[in-house]
């Protein structure tokens, strides 16, 4: 998350749409992008259900950080890459964090202006997922 909010720096996201576009990050080739970071498992589209969670507690961990900033604007709850993210990223070097780094900028020039509602209708459209929030108490 701390890449990505930085590719999309000084713009902020909710994290329903941090988590659909960190889907597509990591699944670029399935939006007819640059090569996949993970191989394409079947089923792979469950993988957002699972990171909900983590995410939000992540993101939490990371504030405290300063690796990523909290706001409250008119879209409730939103995220952007704080004070310390570019210290993170500038400090560590790897094949895989260039690549990383090359999708994050890539799903922010594709997705990065299309606001969450939208997002999540493209990813419904083309079966990429259902719903980022899990439906509590349903069997």
């Amino acid at each position: 998350m701390v890449y990505l909010l930085n590719s999309m720096f000084p713009a902020s996201a909710d994290i329903e749409k941090l988590l659909l576009l960190d889907y597509a990050v990591i699944h670029s080739k399935d939006f007819d992008g640059p090569d996949s970071l993970h191989t394409p498992v079947p089923y792979r589209t469950s993988e957002i259900y699972v990171r909900y969670d983590a995410a939000k507690l992540g993101m939490y961990v990371m504030c405290t950080k300063r690796l990523v900033d909290m706001q409250l604007d008119k879209s409730g709850i939103t995220y952007l890459a704080g004070e310390n993210s570019r210290v993170l990223i500038d400090s560590i070097d790897s094949l895989y964090l260039s690549k990383l780094i090359d999708r994050c900028d890539w799903v922010v020039n594709k997705f990065g202006g299309i606001d969450t509602f939208e997002l999540s209708r493209f990813f419904n459209d083309h079966g990429h997922r259902w719903s980022t929030e899990p439906e509590i108490g349903k069997s």
